[in-house]
Parts: C-alpha cells; sequence; structure tokens
C-alpha cells in the first residue's frame, strides 16, 4: 500500500504506527517528523499548495488529508482519481477516534491504542483550582489568537486553564489592548515563531503579566505528537502557578 500524507500529524502517526518510507511515499515540507525516517520520503509542496501532478505520479492508493489544514478545492480534485481520506481533529475525543481508525485502516491496532493511553496519561496531574484566562498568541501582524472551536483551545481547557478568546470562532485577530484582561500571554513557536525579543515587547506593555513562550506542537498538533512530549504540560502548568 502506498500513502501519501498532507498533513504534518498525519505523517508522524504512520511512522509511529510502523509504517515505512516504502509504503509512506509522499509528504509536505512540513512534516518533520520523525526527522530520521521523514527524510527518505518525497515532497509534494506545502498543507496549503500541494503539487497535484506530483502525488499523482506516486500513485497513492490512499491520500490523508485534513478539513483545516488543506485546501478544499485541491483535495476535491484528488478525490475525483484517488481514494481520499479527510481528517477533522477538534477535541481530544476526535484524537482517539482518529488514532484508533487508522490503527484499524492499517492493521495497527494495538499501537494505536498504546498511543491513545499514553496521550491520556499527559493529563493525569493536578490542575489548576482556579482557572488562569490565557491568551493564546499564534500570529503577529496582525496579532492573532484562538477560538473555542479549535484542538489548542481544547488542550488548553483540558490543562486546566481557561481561553481568554473562548467567546470567539477560529483565530480572531485583536489589538494589544485588548488583552487587559488576560492573566497569561502565552506566546507560540509556531507558526509565527515568537522569541524572547517578543516576550520583551509585551513586557513593556504588561509589566505584571506572565508572558511565555511555549511548544507549539505540544498545543496544535494532534495525532501521536502529545505523546512525545513527556511532562511538558504538567512542568507548563507548574511554572504558571508558581510565577503568580
Amino acid at each position: 500500500m502506498k500513502i501519501v500524507s498532507l498533513v504534518p500529524s498525519l505523517t508522524e502517526i504512520l511512522f509511529d504506527f510502523g509504517l515505512t518510507s516504502e509504503e509512506v511515499v509522499g509528504r509536505t515540507k512540513f512534516c518533520i517528523h520523525p526527522k530520521n525516517k521523514v527524510q527518505d520520503v518525497a515532497i509534494i509542496g506545502g498543507t496549503k499548495n500541494i503539487n497535484i501532478e506530483k502525488i499523482k505520479s506516486l500513485n497513492p492508493d490512499i491520500i490523508l488529508a485534513n478539513k483545516e489544514e488543506n485546501v478544499k478545492e485541491q483535495v476535491e480534485e484528488l478525490m475525483q482519481t484517488h481514494k481520499v481520506i479527510v481528517t477533522h481533529v477538534e477535541t481530544l475525543e476526535d484524537n482517539y477516534y482518529l488514532l484508533k481508525n487508522l490503527g484499524n485502516l492499517f492493521n495497527k491496532k494495538e499501537i494505536a491504542q498504546h498511543f491513545n493511553l499514553k496521550i491520556q496519561e499527559q493529563f493525569n496531574f493536578d490542575k489548576p483550582k482556579v482557572k488562569l484566562k490565557v491568551a493564546y498568541l499564534i500570529w503577529k501582524d496582525p496579532y492573532m489568537s484562538i477560538g473555542r472551536d479549535t484542538f489548542i483551545h481544547h488542550i488548553l481547557q483540558d490543562i486546566g486553564f481557561e481561553n481568554f478568546f473562548a467567546n470567539q470562532k477560529r483565530y480572531p485577530s485583536f489589538e494589544l489592548t485588548d488583552l487587559a484582561e488576560a492573566d497569561v500571554i502565552f506566546l507560540s513557536s509556531e507558526p509565527y515563531p515568537f522569541k524572547e525579543k517578543h516576550v520583551e515587547e509585551l513586557q513593556k506593555i504588561y509589566p505584571n503579566k506572565i508572558i511565555k513562550i511555549v511548544d507549539g506542537e505540544a498545543f496544535s498538533w494532534y495525532g501521536t505528537r502529545i505523546a512525545h512530549i513527556g511532562d511538558y504540560y504538567q512542568n507548563l502548568v507548574s511554572e504558571i502557578l508558581k510565577s503568580k
């Protein structure tokens, strides 16, 4: 079976399930995990600008896509000639069934269950008794955050925080003055590559707020990525609470 993955998270799942570059024949340039295995897989463009002709030349049996990360018209064009599975993951429950369904599809039921149990363990720690309001920034110029219908929103909730923009959908833009009532500001390492200089800039505006760069993959990559982050969530929550 030959597979083309149009999504970084899905590519990582395939290799974590034990598939090889003989089976995974195409990936996007953003599919970076696991590094030592994806390097042998042909690149078919980015998640938003896939090379359809190159994908067809690979003659895949299955193409894995995602409702949010890929362009609808491009996916629909591929559907005319290939079997395309379109995934949609917004919650941890969605993620559970994603792994379970892919485990069934590729005859990797046991390893899928292993990862689901390991992911569940990541959230088994004492959560804050009082939920802090967290503004999670994903972009600059304009500044953008995340609404209630995103995977990041649900991760924030599941580790004991409250999304400051929970009353909005998708990826709202805002002005820095809008963050006055937030308790904590997280600057994600992706998709915008926030650095310490950005923390310093915001700290001048809000000297009394906790402002911290966080691992964007830990919050936005669904699939098996959460199983690879160790005690990241627990340590992050502990650090924030100690800073209050």
